[in-house]
């Protein structure tokens, strides 16, 4: 988690923000995966982002769920477990509350990690750019079933986490079979009764095994109870969805001005993102970045501008800061 100390913010910048915060009435967020960062979790993002021997960006596509769904299911059944051992951060809870707070402000999130969700943050002023972890639907042709915010773990029982448990130890002294029996009726006992105390393994790294599931084990829809249940994530290849652009579009266009626009843990360099920031600022909008690299800076037509603000940072310690004027502490 992030720590607790406060960071280091420019005063003149904080108060100045501050003020035009305060004064805002329309208010857009944009939030990438360093919101996220604070609560720890890993990211299999970029060249470099795998998971086992897989690059992850191949197992986010539908060509690989139809080609071995057992092993993507295993993929992002461990990235919600992960997610779900990690908590909200300042940040998320400082977001949630600003939402509350402001009736024209709305969120575009680019996370799938469900902690923006499980922060109370106001799921009408909510919008998931490539959906959630935790949202499943359908792959049957002729079933409509979805569900949001399913945050059952496992999903399925073959999805399970393993564990490492006990074994029991051979004797080198007794011949009888004495020490055997009794090695391995402790080991049953360990097995049975301090469940809560096994070491999960990490079935990240390719060393530890994993099972082949089969298809009937897998998440199956309960209504159709014939299909596959599939990640609600957006995968390659696949469209960004519909409503979530309705929302945004409309929020923009249904007025002349927008005050704000917040970019947190993101460079917002890829559309539709980098067109929200150059058409907010098109109604008037300041931005204010809030980014560990200052390069890393918005839109598309090179960068801040006069009136702009960068918080160089970690999003989960200056966030709750720079809304404090509003929200409050959380």
């Amino acid at each position: 988690m992030a720590s607790s100390a406060k960071p280091s913010i420019p005063i003149a910048d904080l108060e100045s923000f501050s003020e035009h915060l305060k004064s805002s009435d329309r208010i857009l967020a944009l939030l990438g995966a360093g919101l996220s960062a604070s609560s720890g979790l890993p990211t299999f993002r970029g060249a470099g982002g795998l998971w086992r021997s897989h690059g992850a960006v191949s197992l986010a596509t539908p060509e690989a769920f139809n080609a071995d769904p057992g092993l993507v299911w295993q993929f992002y059944s461990y990235r919600r477990h992960m997610a779900l051992q990690a908590q909200p951060n300042r940040a998320h809870l400082a977001l949630a509350e600003l939402a509350r707070r402001k009736e024209h402000f709305i969120t575009l999130s680019q996370n799938v990690d469900g902690l923006s969700p499980r922060a109370d943050h106001p799921a009408s002023k909510l919008h998931l750019l490539h959906g959630s972890l935790f949202d499943v639907r359908c792959t049957s042709f002729y079933c409509n079933y979805a569900e949001e915010n399913n945050f059952t773990d496992p999903i399925s029982p073959s999805l399970a986490i393993p564990s490492e448990r006990p074994q029991p130890a051979p004797s080198t002294t007794d011949n009888t079979g004495a020490e055997a029996t009794n090695s391995l009726y402790g080991a049953m006992k360990t097995n049975n009764f301090i469940k809560g105390s096994q070491r999960e393994l990490d079935i990240s790294d390719d060393r530890v095994p994993i099972p082949d599931i089969p298809i009937r084990d897998l998440p199956h829809c309960p209504k159709c109870k014939d299909g596959l249940l599939r990640p609600g994530v957006v995968w390659f290849g696949e469209p960004l969805p519909e409503k979530t652009i309705s929302a945004i579009e409309d929020f923009i266009l249904e007025s002349k001005k927008i005050d704000l626009i917040l970019v947190i843990g993101t460079s917002a360099k890829v559309y539709p993102a980098a067109g929200y920031v150059d058409r907010a600022r098109n109604k008037g909008a300041r931005v204010a970045v809030v980014n560990m690299d200052r390069g890393d800076t918005p839109g598309g037509r090179g960068g801040l501008m006069k009136g702009d603000w960068f918080f160089e940072g970690d999003a989960g310690v200056i966030v709750p800061e720079i809304l404090k004027s509003v929200v409050g502490d959380v």
